[in-house]
């Protein structure tokens, strides 16, 4: 962020923001990956805002680990034509958190296979929300090349769980496949969503994600907010007030973390 004038002596101030559209929670659009997709201002809003399930699969899911649709539906309901938003718990390694691990967010969080892919496919999701850095498995995308280390690190979970390398489990004909499988089925996806995420798990409810109206856009930051009754919400705020909070006074479940720190432990011995 710049001033391109100020007060004095141009009689107003004025200021020039740059920044990438995958900024903080965003959304993909279509041409991300697929040029002759929709651009961020063709999508309607019947498509933003819509019944969602929302799934936590920090029981299940530790670093470098892969999901399941199975694992989705042993614990929500998830209708055809629905949004889905995965709770992995690791935006509690998100920048704002008192525990924020930014190599765990972006690099180590679970991911899915191409199992996952098809069956969103033959579930017609409208789109997917994660709380990390994407909606592919890390080490499926190029920071497996710029993070060799944790690659190094994902091998021997991979032998050790899946029985077999990271290079022949994700083999190029699977690279990046929830972009580049996903986008021209129009199935696209919001990443690093959080806030207070952990108030609203394992459940249905209406979700809505708000982008710019952006023409061209090929994704863009936004809003992703979920709607409630009055009662309920009131609830829900009960309950943050005796929660822990985050720099920004968001409540988050610290329980996650512990639960996503002992299954890493595992993978790691």
């Amino acid at each position: 962020m710049k001033y391109f004038k100020r007060l004095a002596p141009n009689g107003a101030n004025g200021q020039v923001v740059t920044h990438s559209n995958h900024l903080g929670t965003h959304l993909d659009g279509e041409i991300h990956f697929h040029t002759p997709g929709k651009d961020i201002a063709s999508l309607e809003m019947d498509f933003l805002v819509h019944e969602a399930a929302v799934v936590d699969l920090s029981d299940v899911c530790g670093d470098y680990d892969v999901y399941t649709s199975k694992m989705v539906e042993e614990r929500v309901e998830v209708r055809e034509g629905d949004i889905l938003i995965i709770h992995t718990g690791y935006h509690h390694f998100g920048w704002d958190m008192p525990t924020a691990n930014e190599v765990r967010y972006m690099v180590m969080h679970p991911g899915p296979d191409r199992e996952f892919a098809e069956w969103a496919k033959s579930k017609k999701l409208r789109w997917i929300g994660v709380d990390c850095g994407s909606a592919d498995h890390p080490m499926n995308t190029i920071i497996r090349d710029w993070m060799p280390r944790q690659a190094r690190q994902a091998d021997k979970v991979f032998k050790k769980k899946y029985g077999m390398p990271l290079a022949d489990y994700f083999d190029d004909s699977k690279y990046q496949l929830m972009h580049l499988e996903m986008f021209p089925y129009g199935i696209v996806h919001a990443e690093c969503i959080g806030g207070e995420l952990d108030l609203l798990l394992n459940r249905r409810v209406t979700i809505g994600f708000f982008p710019w109206r952006f023409v061209d856009g090929e994704s863009c930051i936004g809003r992703c907010v979920a709607m409630l009754e009055d009662a309920e919400y009131d609830e829900l705020m009960a309950k943050k007030a005796s929660m822990p909070k985050t720099k920004f006074g968001d409540a988050f479940d610290a329980a996650h973390l512990e639960r996503i720190n002992k299954l890493s432990m595992e993978n790691m011995k």
